[in-house]
Parts: structure tokens; C-alpha cells; sequence
């Protein structure tokens, strides 16, 4: 078990999505960030109190979690010197990094010397099986993007959190390194063996009660050159009965790719629904969710009214106005 409270080590991140995994933590399980430490030239900011290793341990942190999520994944030798200090302090260290703690010699030396632990969340512990694509009871719903980052996980989480408060049955299936730190449980998809991908997901949401949801934590986009398989072994694994369409307004490139423009939600649609309807032929797009965290109330009002009309589906950001419709989209399907 991973022990709370963290201390959310954000490095040198280049801006606030590159610290996603911080700010997942921060927004959802709020009582267990204790504070944020921050080195020379990072541009994120958790909105939390700058510490330093000492400060924190004072103040009750016990994990230092490596909150940002850069790509490739790479531990450096700038972080290993925080790190080192950090088990020196008494902190246990957790990841998600494909760079595991781990298989660092100087960081694993220093966790022996000091009888701290390293947690590497990004490690399957189960043994998958190879997809069947044999239909499950019960019902689930995944959440695909136009790009990555753009509130997938918040999607699932927020329509999870408003199915639980009306008393119905739903959880919340997380399949990344964030999601995993905030709910404890999961499977870390992206570093599964790629024959197993699709199995996994078939484990993670086994048969269930015929009004019970899985809530599946999205990943990549079909859409996203670098990172698409996770996503296909989502949609097929999951064999989802809904699909939310995610989509972040404001962003002119694809995560990392800028030669790559996002797909219109039109095609993201019509491709996810015919990929979806491989594993489960009644398959429906129900919802969409736009993640307006960059636009101001008006800008955010219109847009979503905007994308509704041309769409004709129930269009919210589910993390500033509750995902309450599209809970009423799901229930629709019954």
C-alpha cells in the first residue's frame, strides 16, 4: 500500500500538462495532497503550498509522488537528487513512470540504506488473458478523445461521482498511472504486453448486475499516432455499450505532434463508433464532454452550446458543471 498524505513532486515540468498526474491527485483526492514541491524552471503549478522535503515531512506527507508525466517517461539526474534527499528525509517514492524507480541502482542503494520504499505503479501484477471478445453482463461506458490530455479520466471519474450520488451502481475502472494513484486499484494499460492489452480491459470489467456501470478510464486517441493501440485495446477490450466524445477546444496540434491537427468530433464519432461496434455491435455515442478549462464562463457556455447544436448530443464539461446529463444519456439506453 502506498501511504498518504503525498507531497507532489512536479520537477522541472514545461507546463501544467506535463504535471497531469499531479493535478488528478490534487482535484480528486484533494485530502491527500499535502503540498507541492517544485524545482528551477518548472511552469506548473498545483495551486498548492511550495515545501520543501523538511517542510512536508512536518506537516504529515508521507509518499513523495512523482506528479508529472513526461514524455518517454524519464527519471533525470536533476529529479535523482530531490529523490535521494527525499528517502533520506523518510519519504517512501511512488511513480508511474515507464522509467521504474526500480531499476535505478542509486535510487534502489538509497531505499535499502534507508528502509524506504519505492512503489513503481506502472508494473502489471497480474497475469492476462488474451481477449475472447465474449459479452459480459452488465453495462459499460468509455470515454475517447480527439487528443490526449483531454479529459478522459475526468470524464469517467465525474459521471462515476454523479451515478454514486444518485444512489446507482457504477465504478469507476481506472487504467492509467494517475488513475491508479487516486483510486489505488487498476490496470496500467500502456505498459501491459501488447497481445494482453485488449485481455486486460475484459478483466478489469468483468460480468456485473444488468444495471451496473463500468466507468472506464479512456486513454491515447485512435487519432494520436504515437498512442493509439492503448486506445483500441480500450474499445475493444471494453466492448463499451456508450461512448462519450472528449475534446479540449482551444488546442491548434495533437499532444507533442505538432504536424498532426485533432480530428473534428464528426470524425472522431463516426470512427470510435465503428471500431466500437466490432466488440459490441449496439454500441452508442451518447455524450459529449469538453474539457473548458481555458475559456472563461461565456466563452465556455457558448462553446458547448455551439457543439451541442451541431451535434445533437448532450455537450457538458462534466468537472465545472457535473456530468448529471450525461448520467441521464446512459440511463436513456435502459
Amino acid at each position: 500500500m502506498i501511504e498518504t498524505p503525498y507531497l507532489l513532486f512536479l520537477g522541472d515540468a514545461p507546463d501544467m500538462l506535463a504535471a497531469k498526474v499531479a493535478q488528478g491527485i490534487r482535484d480528486w483526492r484533494p485530502e491527500n495532497a499535502v503540498g507541492q514541491y517544485r524545482m528551477a524552471g518548472c511552469k506548473a503549478d498545483m495551486k498548492l503550498t511550495d515545501m520543501t522535503l523538511a517542510e512536508a515531512k512536518a506537516a504529515g506527507a508521507k509518499t513523495l509522488v512523482i506528479g508529472v508525466a513526461n514524455r518517454g517517461g524519464i527519471i533525470s539526474a536533476a529529479w535523482k537528487e530531490v529523490l535521494i534527499a527525499a528517502l533520506e528525509e523518510g519519504f517512501d517514492l511512488a511513480s508511474g513512470l515507464h522509467n521504474l524507480l526500480r531499476d535505478e541502482p542509486d535510487l534502489r542503494e538509497a531505499a535499502e540504506r534507508t528502509g524506504q520504499a519505492l512503489h513503481d505503479v506502472r508494473v502489471p501484477s497480474v497475469k492476462y488473458p488474451i481477449a475472447d471478445g465474449v459479452k459480459r453482463r452488465g453495462k459499460r461506458c468509455l470515454p475517447v478523445g480527439t487528443d490526449c490530455s483531454v479529459g478522459k479520466m475526468y470524464t469517467a471519474m465525474a459521471m462515476d461521482r454523479d451515478m454514486k450520488a444518485r444512489g446507482l451502481k457504477s465504478s469507476f475502472r481506472a487504467t492509467g498511472q494517475t488513475g491508479i494513484l487516486i483510486t489505488g486499484e487498476g490496470v496500467p494499460l500502456d505498459a501491459v504486453v501488447a497481445d494482453f492489452m485488449a485481455g486486460s480491459i475484459e478483466w478489469l470489467t468483468p460480468d456485473n448486475d444488468d444495471d451496473h456501470w463500468d466507468m472506464i478510464e479512456g486513454q491515447g486517441s485512435l487519432f494520436h499516432v504515437s498512442y493509439s493501440g492503448v486506445t483500441m485495446a480500450l474499445v475493444h477490450g471494453g466492448q463499451p455499450d456508450a461512448l462519450i466524445l472528449c475534446h479540449e477546444p482551444t488546442r491548434d496540434h495533437m499532444r507533442g505532434l505538432p504536424g498532426y491537427k485533432l480530428p473534428s468530433l464528426e470524425t472522431l464519432r463516426d470512427m470510435a463508433l465503428q471500431l466500437a461496434r466490432v466488440g459490441n455491435p449496439a454500441c452508442e455515442v451518447v455524450g459529449i464532454s469538453v474539457n473548458t478549462q481555458h475559456l472563461d464562463d461565456a466563452a465556455a457556455k457558448a462553446c458547448l452550446r455551439e457543439i451541442e447544436d451541431r451535434m445533437g448530443l448532450p455537450t457538458v464539461d462534466p468537472y465545472r458543471h457535473g456530468a448529471d446529463r450525461l448520467v441521464d444519456a446512459l440511463l436513456a439506453m435502459e
